[in-house]
């Protein structure tokens, strides 16, 4: 069994409590489920999220799907110039048996356009954004 670190991201529409929660549950059930991971192989999580986000912790969506025993913390993503808004980011460290190779990156939404450089990625972009064309972010 390897540590491995998984990343997801997902754009939020608005700054509402419970879209916030919907959305960032929606990106860890699909890390898990894109991995074939369970709760318990989880080391820890890292979230961040944009500057325009304030209506509830990220890791409280995480909490609320029983990772109450997994380390969990939330820092602000960085500001800069140009970056997409209203972006909630996860780095999860994980055990499993998935070389490198094979883990699968989740971005959601709007992030589905921040890293199309990955070899492994499950991006489910909204209708409106999969036109546009956006820089490679991390």
């Amino acid at each position: 069994m390897a540590v491995r670190a998984v990343r997801g991201a997902t754009q939020l529409d608005d700054d509402v409590r419970d879209h916030m929660l919907e959305r960032v549950a929606e990106m860890v059930v699909d890390v898990m489920e894109s991995n074939g991971l369970e709760v318990d192989d989880f080391i820890s999580v890292i979230f961040t999220a944009t500057s325009d986000l304030v209506s509830e912790f990220p890791a409280y969506a995480a909490r609320r799907l029983g990772f109450g025993e997994v380390p969990l913390i939330c820092a602000r993503e960085l500001e800069i110039a140009g970056s997409m808004p209203r972006v909630v980011r996860m780095m999860a460290h994980v055990e499993t048996d998935l070389p490198r190779s094979d883990i699968t990156h989740v971005y959601l939404h709007g992030a589905a356009a921040l890293r199309r450089d990955l070899t492994r990625v499950r991006a489910v972009p909204d209708e409106a954004s999969a036109g546009r064309s956006n820089p490679v972010e991390g």
